[in-house]
């Protein structure tokens, strides 16, 4: 491998811009679709702490940069890092084209790969969980529900 995997996952969420950034941002709606618990909303200089209380797992999110309805730039996972950009493109209809970026996959080539796809498949899920709440009011429970307990390998 010649340089670390970047990835991107992409969605239209047909809701205003604004409204999808606050998805986003504020815990109380994130909550509804990706992690149970946040002590805090995404905003310039915010270290917070995200929790997935059904897989006892939690991660430390520092916010870098935030441009209000347009993007949101993190770090992760201090253990190994990563970059983690949310562009949130308006378009037509008050439809909103929402791009997560991930760059920063540390290790092994195989490593870094498997890192990367693991990541590529959660966020694109975050994604269509994160639709079906803004367009139909659904709670798909994708992430909860992605590692059942009892169907382990």
């Amino acid at each position: 491998m010649t340089r670390p995997p970047v990835i991107t996952a992409q969605m239209l969420i047909r809701r205003p811009a604004a409204e999808v950034f606050e998805a986003f941002a504020d815990p109380a709606v994130t909550t509804r679709f990706w992690f149970t618990r946040s002590s805090g909303r995404l905003e310039p200089g915010a270290v917070v702490t995200w929790d997935w209380e059904m897989y006892g797992v939690s991660t430390v999110v520092t916010v870098k940069d935030v441009e209000e309805n347009r993007r949101i730039l993190a770090e992760w996972d201090p253990e190994s890092p990563t970059q983690v950009e949310w562009r949130f493109l308006p378009g037509e209809d008050d439809t909103t084209l929402v791009r997560i970026t991930e760059t920063g996959f540390a290790g092994t080539a195989d490593q870094a790969v498997s890192k990367a796809i693991d990541s590529m498949g959660g966020f694109t899920m975050v994604l269509c969980a994160c639709k079906a709440l803004l367009e139909q009011g659904v709670l798909l429970n994708a992430v909860g529900d992605a590692h059942p307990a009892g169907f382990e390998d």
